[in-house]
This record gives C-alpha cells, structure tokens and sequence, in this order.
C-alpha cells in the first residue's frame, strides 16, 4: 500500500515538474516574440517594395522581395562617411573607458584611501542624473572648449556617462577575485603589477570584454547628443537615419533597410564578442 502511495506521489511530482518547464519555456517564448518582432518587423519593411510599407492594412508575412530600398538608402545621402564616424567615436569612447574604468575600479576595490566611499556613491549619483539635463551645460562647455562639432568633444561627452557604469561594472569583478592570489603571486616574486597582469587580468577579462560590449552599443546607438553636438557635414550613423524625413513625408522602406544596415556591424560584433566571452568565463573558472 506504502508503496503505491509512493509510486503515485513520485508521478505527481514528475508531472507537476513538467508543468512547471512547460510554462517557463512558454514563457520564453513569449520574451523572445516581443523582443525579436520589431526586428523582424524591420527586416519585413527593408525588404518589401516602397508602396507595400505604407499600406495601410500591413501583412505580418512577407509580399515580396526587392534591393531597391537598399540601394535608395545609399543615394539619399552619405552612408559610408557617418558609419566611419559612428566607429571612430565608439572605439575610441570603449578604449579609453575600458582603460580608465579598469585602473579607477582597481583603486577603489584594492587600495584603501580617505573618501573612498564618496567616490562609489559619487558614481552611482552620476548614473541617476538624466542625460537630458546635460545637454545645455555639456552644449556650453564644449563650446567653451573649442571642441562643439568636433569629434574628439564627442567622445568626451560620451565618456561622462560610460566611464560610471564602467568603474563600478569592473569594480565588481574585481572584487570577486581573492586578494590571495595576487598576495601569493608576490610572495613568489611578483611585483604588484605582475601580479595584476598574471593572475588578476585574465580573470578580469571576461569582464572587460563585457562592459566593452556594452559602451560599444551605448556609444553606437546613441542619438540626442550627436544631433546636437554635431552640425549635418559630421553627422553620425544614427543622426544620418532621419535624412529619410522630409517635407513630403517619411521613406519608411529606405529608412529601414537603412537601419537594417547599420544593425549589421553590430551584430555580428557582438556574436563574435559572444563567443570569445564564453571562452574566457570558461577559463577564468578553470584558473580560479
């Protein structure tokens, strides 16, 4: 009899268990719809021809396939030029950030100075600021500076808000990884730099690999700040999508097969950054 309660109750539990991934994985797929459809939705416009984009009864699957809206994107302006500039901008701002933002993250979780703790919070109070407030006081320093329409000022602007969630993304690897090791490798030898760039660097790796994924996107989707920290000849990719708005309307088609291009690089940097992250969180487990 025991066991046939037993029995019974083992089934119970096994179907309440695959109830219970069923919804997860329903779930899932619900995120992954919401997330993935205005990507479809973007690929669907690029693709389909100029007068099916502006129909007002849209189909949900494709009507048919046509290059013509790429090649318009092309012609109504410059393409290659504010892609160039977008690339410069990011790379220098994830360089220069991931740089700074890994030595300042060392200090605080390492060394012990007086006002460290105003400087984590100073670092999260300049996270909550809106980037909207700083567009006239930024707009006025610039100019003050010489650096308004300029790329280099860009990029200084940029880092204002990048560097923060750098320092304390980076910070928080940091202090994952046990002091131990750093004082062991010393004991063996090392100066404290070689212990950072032996031990300490390749399990921050990942990490940094990670925050520098993130300011690459920040940087490269970024808009409000390049349309006015920039006049039209320095445009920006991001900036260069709304030269499809005119005073006769909006070229959706062109404009999506626009963004459609400009989504590429991207993409395919993050999946290569993807797979090299993997590796490295992989390693760093082994090593730790």
């Amino acid at each position: 009899m025991s066991a046939v309660a037993t029995a019974g109750s083992g089934s119970g539990t096994g179907s309440g268990r695959r109830k219970s991934k069923l919804g997860w994985n329903l779930l899932g797929l619900l995120v992954f719809v919401t997330a993935g459809f205005p990507v479809y939705w973007m690929l669907n416009t690029a693709f389909k021809p100029a007068k099916d984009a502006i129909d007002p009864d849209p189909s949900l699957l494709p009507t048919g396939l046509t290059l013509s809206n790429f090649s318009r994107a092309l012609d109504i302006a410059d393409f290659w030029g504010p892609v160039g500039r977008s690339l410069v901008v990011s790379l220098a701002v994830v360089a220069i950030g991931v740089v700074v933002g890994m030595l300042a993250a060392l200090a605080i979780s390492r060394f012990a100075f007086r006002g460290r703790k105003i400087v984590i919070v100073g670092i999260l109070a300049v996270q909550m600021v809106p980037l909207v407030a700083m567009i006239i006081p930024v707009f006025l320093l610039l100019n003050d500076l010489g650096q308004y329409d300029r790329l280099t000022g860009l990029i200084i602007t940029y880092l204002t808000f990048i560097l923060p969630f750098t320092v304390w993304t980076l910070r928080g690897f940091i202090v994952n990884i046990p002091k131990e090791l750093e004082e062991a490798a010393m004991v063996d030898g090392c100066s404290r730099t070689g212990a950072f760039l032996r031990i300490v660097f390749p399990l921050l790796a990942p990490g940094m690999v990670a925050t520098s994924v993130y300011g690459f996107i920040q940087a490269w989707n970024e808009y409000l700040y390049a349309l006015m920290l920039l006049s039209q000849k320095n445009q920006t990719a991001t900036v260069w999508l709304g030269n499809f708005t005119t005073k006769h309307g909006t070229e959706y088609a062109p404009m999506m097969a626009g963004a459609t291009m400009m989504a590429v690089p991207i993409v395919v940097l993050f999946l290569l950054v993807q797979r090299k992250m993997a590796a490295g969180l992989t390693a760093g487990a082994v090593k730790g």
